[in-house]
Order: C-alpha cells, then structure tokens, then sequence
C-alpha cells in the first residue's frame, strides 16, 4: 500500500473526525462525500464499507438532526460523550483524558521530533489528531508510521469506532465511523501489522 493512500485516508477521515462539520476543512468533504462517486477511488477499505457509508452520507441532508448539533453532541457535550474520542479513556483504567497514555504518546513524539498541529487545548491521542498524524507520518516519516500505529492508535481505534457507529444517531458520523473502521482494517492488513491485545477501560 502506498504512503499516498494513507495520507489521503488519514487526512480525510482524522480531520471529519476531528473539526466541527461547519469549518472549510469538512465542509467541502461533505458536499464530495454526498454529491460524487468518491467511493470507487477510496483505498484501503472493503467494498462492503465503501457501499454502506456511500448509503449513510447521502442521508445527510434529510437528517433529523443537523450536522453541528450532533457534532456538539458526540465530541463537545455539554453531556457525558457516547463515544469518548479520546485514547487515554479506553486504555487507562481510570477512563480519564490526560491518561499515562496520553503521555507516552506525548514522550514518544516529543523522541520522534512529531509536533502535533492543535488548534485547540486538547490532548493529542484525539482520534482525528492521531489519523491525520498518521497521514502526516506516511508523507514525512515512514519509517516510524508502523510504530505509531501499533503502539498509539490501532490498540483502541476499533473499539472507539465501534462504539460512534453504534451511537453517533447521525448518518453522517455513522458513515464517518464505518469508513474509518475499514480503512484502518486495510492499513493494519496491507502493511502486515501485529497489534498485541490490550485491555480497554471504555
């Protein structure tokens, strides 16, 4: 699979995940997403994922509930979060944000000289932050990318993707979640990662 690919992906899926539907950066994904046949030059995912997120994202604009509204809900609150974007939740015992892994993810790109672009407070194991992390790593530094994915994003992505297609209640997060969790599949597979169990706290 080619460092292209992950970096497309990355890019697309890490920023739909990570800034608010409204901002330049999604909201051009959305109308492509919505209106063309983007499905058929996606990489990485099955067709299966392609087919069933193609279905979700054309629903968008007869949703019950608009975009900035169920983005609020499922990455800002004011209420407990369905589905925490987080790391340190799933893999710290405490289920805290700023966990220890939190902070060995910060130790090791801090090693790596890897600079996270935050716009906002935020810790950087945000599941957008580390999938354009990722696309970033593919263009920049490939060799530390399998590193980065095994230690730092692969161990709980599923389960945090599983959980947002169960409980986003928006065909567009559904969509996002189901693509994501393909994608990521396709990159554990095509680049013949081993990811060693962990316990997950959320």
């Amino acid at each position: 699979m080619s460092a292209e690919s992950i970096s497309l992906t990355g890019k697309v899926l890490g920023a739909m995940l990570y800034y608010p539907p409204a901002t330049p950066e999604v909201s051009a994904l959305i109308t492509l997403l919505e209106t063309s046949d983007w499905a058929e030059s996606w990489p990485c995912a099955s067709d299966e994922a392609r087919a069933q997120a193609g279905e979700c994202f054309s629903q968008i604009s007869t949703a019950d509930e608009s975009l900035d509204d169920a983005y609020q809900r499922l990455f800002v609150g004011p209420y407990a979060l369905p589905a925490p974007p987080w790391g340190s939740v799933y893999l710290d015992k405490e289920s805290v944000v700023f966990g220890d892994s939190t902070l060995n993810l910060r130790q090791w790109m801090r090693e790596n000289g890897v600079e996270p672009h935050l716009t906002q407070a935020e810790p950087e194991d945000h599941i957008g932050l580390l999938l354009m992390m990722a696309a970033w790593l593919a263009e920049n530094s490939p060799a530390l990318l399998n590193e980065f994915l095994t230690m730092h994003l692969l161990p709980w992505a599923g389960r945090y993707l599983e959980l947002l297609r169960q409980k986003a209640e928006h065909p567009f997060y559904v969509g996002v979640a189901v693509l994501a969790e393909s994608t990521i599949c396709g990159w554990k597979q095509q680049l013949g990662l081993e990811v060693n169990a962990v316990d997950l706290y959320f």
